[in-house]
């Protein structure tokens, strides 16, 4: 890897208009020829990186070839699908509304998340929420623990510790909410005979921050190989719409508001690409603290945690092992 000297963010700014153009190139390449499909799916989430997608795969294919799908769920924010819709009329595509509540009752999403909370707080039921949360990386020395923080129907809140069965077993629950909008994305390119678009970033791959044949999974990926931060920069550069773009990422997958940061990441997507990228092109941790505004012992800390998080995502990324070696016989 190359050491980059006078380290800044700059290293993360490109041409907004020649990276769109390549990508465009790239998915009618990729979609019309390689996979022989007439278009795209698009799950549209009211965040950046789908508003990005369906705006990329609209100039690639044409409006008329682009479907983006709502899939509220019990603990949706209101605003996913308001700005959702507003990116879909913008971009002119059609849309299809698909509400995954029942369908996450039928197979005890929800109950079993609650079963697994009432292990550690009895008195959670009807009219709490809540959501999994993950201190800042540099706030400690030891094992960064994931945290229940639950609030109960007169609104006070409380963080508890998890059990790792009960841990799993939220994590587990969850995951159907990722794993159904993936089924439902490809019954509607199933039956169009489009390509399902994915919309991982770089940040979101490399670290692991999708479901296992939910989220993680699509026919083409078309800013996987993108900075969080670069995703912003195409958005403004396409006229996403303003409010999806001031909006702060979310999970918006718990019952309580939560951010990624919070959830997941050691620190706000911005810092975080600075250090992703650093780490990626061999530049020293004082460097990247001094670009990022952290300590040379806080960027160590980030490097170690998104080292650790590497290690953690190999599964994910994993393909189906097979018990032999495929042959042509």
């Amino acid at each position: 890897m190359d050491v980059i000297s006078g380290f800044s963010k700059d290293a993360l700014v490109l041409d907004a208009r020649v990276e769109i153009d390549r990508i465009v190139e790239g998915l009618r390449e990729q979609v019309f020829g390689t996979l022989r499909r007439r278009g795209a799916v698009v799950g549209l989430s009211g965040g950046i990186d789908s508003s990005v997608v369906a705006a990329l795969c609209a100039r690639a294919f044409g409006k008329d070839k682009v479907l983006g799908i709502f899939m509220p769920e019990r603990h949706s924010s209101d605003d996913s699908l308001r700005l959702g819709r507003r990116v879909a009329a913008q971009l002119g595509i059609d849309t299809a509304l698909e509400d995954i509540t029942s369908a996450l009752e039928a197979v005890g999403a929800y109950s079993r998340q609650v079963e697994a909370i009432q292990t550690v707080v009895p008195r959670y039921g009807d009219g709490w929420k809540c959501k999994l949360v993950l201190a800042s990386v540099l706030e400690g020395n030891g094992l960064n623990i994931t945290r229940l923080t639950v609030q109960d129907p007169a609104g006070r809140t409380d963080t508890v510790r998890l059990s790792p069965a009960a841990y799993l077993q939220i994590v587990a629950a969850t995951n159907y909410k990722q794993r159904l909008r993936k089924m439902t994305e490809y019954y509607h390119a199933d039956r169009l005979n489009y390509a399902v678009a994915g919309t991982p970033n770089r940040l979101e791959h490399d670290q692991g921050f999708f479901v296992k044949q939910g989220d993680g999974i699509a026919d083409l990926m078309p800013i996987v190989h993108l900075y969080k931060t670069q995703v912003y920069q195409l958005a403004e550069y396409l006229g996403v719409d303003e409010e999806v773009r001031r909006r702060p990422p979310t999970t918006d997958t718990f019952s309580m508001a939560q951010s990624q940061e919070e959830f997941y990441f050691a620190l706000p997507y911005n810092l975080m690409d600075l250090c992703l990228y650093g780490l990626n092109h061999g530049i020293s941790a004082e460097e990247v603290a001094a670009a990022a505004g952290l300590t040379t012992a806080q960027a160590q800390k980030v490097f170690k945690d998104i080292d650790s998080k590497r290690r953690a995502a190999r599964y994910l990324h994993a393909r189906p092992l097979l018990s032999a070696a495929m042959s042509g016989g």
